[in-house]
């Protein structure tokens, strides 16, 4: 018996002294090919829309670094087969965005036109991308080796304040909706809008709770602190932020507060990290609004003169430029969403296609194993790193169906919302 406790306690040690040697980038490849990213929000639809209108029967996913234009006004997609392979990407929500500036009934088509391409788009590569309405074919399509492909409304103007249009979506395939996007819906307050609801109202609040009905998941990105906690009172279901950051390490509004964070363990909810510069980095935030202060400043003095004001602008850029955000800003924001909430609640949602570029040595799909080896060299372990990558947003749909099974016999909510 001592002999075999000899053995086992030297194999033991041989085991931790192998995992203890492995370099950041081995701990972070081993991670990612037991738990590839699965990223919450691309907008790749959104710019097929603004480039091709689209119209993708010629358009070839494979490669698209040759889709900026000459000029440079038009940048190339952050986003295709060949880099979402570099990337470790496995599983994708794709948004099905529509404008929060339409009109709602006009937002409505708009998102069903957005589903059918991405439906269209993936049906055209089917070598590489598997359509996934539930959680056991997400993990399917990725044991497939495909990219499990699921969608994402972005913005409650998606639903026209109709219950019924929200349960339609659902069955088009939706599996997320973001409560609201830029701008206040006549039922919830905006992050990035004036209140007008004190955040949730009545129906908003019905709205939460069909979509808990349906085992669809509520996306508090782009959701005002007050609409943060409204859903947390009531959901009954984990919520997830889709694609923000932490307001601790950057003031933006599109990210969530300390008080909101203390509440996701509770929930169950996951937020995915952005990797959009100016929601990582306080430094570019405060940047970006001291050169709009310039602008207006400029603008007063002088008044009528455009190209004066184009010209002194210039100026002012040469004289500041841009701060660089990095890989390292976007692990700081994970550490601190570890520190409040713990690791069980961290995901990735990079929000690449739409946002001028990502951070720098992250700038498109493909730098998401630079990521994790920054995080792997600040001591996150392997597991800790495939619940990052993956399966913390997989839990969560797993306890959106669940919710779903047990509200099975529910009758649906017919709530209307009340007209001005």
């Amino acid at each position: 018996m001592r002999t075999a406790m000899t053995c086992l306690a030297s194999a033991i040690a041989l085991v931790a002294t192998a995992a203890h040697s492995q370099t950041p980038e081995e701990v972070a490849n081993a991670a990612l090919e037991a738990a590839p990213v699965f990223d919450g929000h691309n907008d790749v639809p959104y710019s097929l829309r603004m480039r091709t209108n689209n119209q993708i029967n010629e358009f070839d996913f494979h490669d698209t670094l040759d889709t900026g234009s000459p000029d440079g006004k038009i940048k190339p997609m952050h986003t295709d087969l060949a880099r979402l392979a570099e990337g470790k990407v496995g599983a994708q929500f794709w948004s099905v965005y529509a404008s929060a500036n339409l009109p709602e009934a006009e937002a409505v088509q708009t998102t069903i036109e957005q589903i059918d391409l991405t439906k269209r788009l993936v049906a055209k590569y089917p070598d590489a991308l598997q359509l996934a309405f539930t959680a056991d074919q997400a993990e399917t399509a990725m044991a497939n080796g495909r990219i499990a492909s699921l969608m994402g409304m972005e913005g409650g103007h998606s639903i026209g304040s109709s219950l019924a249009v929200l349960r339609q979506m659902y069955d088009l395939g939706a599996r997320y909706m973001t409560l609201t996007h830029s701008k206040n819906v006549p039922w919830a307050d905006s992050a990035t809008d004036t209140p007008a609801h004190n955040g949730l109202t009545s129906f908003g609040k019905d709205v939460v709770r069909e979509m808990n009905r349906l085992g669809m998941i509520v996306d508090l990105s782009h959701v005002s602190e007050k609409v943060m906690h409204d859903t947390l009172d009531i959901a009954q279901a984990p919520v997830i932020f889709s694609h923000s950051g932490a307001r601790a390490i950057n003031g933006h509004a599109r990210n969530v507060p300390d008080s909101v964070l203390a509440r996701l363990p509770q929930n169950g909810g996951v937020l995915m990290v952005v990797a959009l510069p100016g929601f990582l980095s306080e430094t570019q935030r405060e940047w970006y609004a001291a050169r709009q202060a310039e602008d207006a400043r400029l603008k007063a003095l002088w008044q009528g003169q455009p190209e004066k004001v184009a010209e002194l602008l210039t100026k002012w850029d040469a004289s500041n430029p841009t701060p660089v955000a990095t890989i390292s800003d976007m692990a700081d924001h994970i550490d601190h969403i570890r520190d409040i909430a713990g690791v069980a609640h961290i995901g990735i949602g990079g929000d690449y296609d739409g946002m001028p570029n990502g951070p720098e040595g992250m700038e498109d799909v493909a730098g998401y194993p630079a990521l994790f080896t920054e995080l792997a060299r600040r001591g996150y372990s392997q597991a800790e790193l495939e619940m990052i990558a993956s399966r913390n947003v997989m839990r969560v749909m797993r306890e959106a169906e669940r919710t779903a099974s047990r509200l099975r016999d529910t009758a649906p909510i017919e709530t209307l919302i009340a007209k001005d």
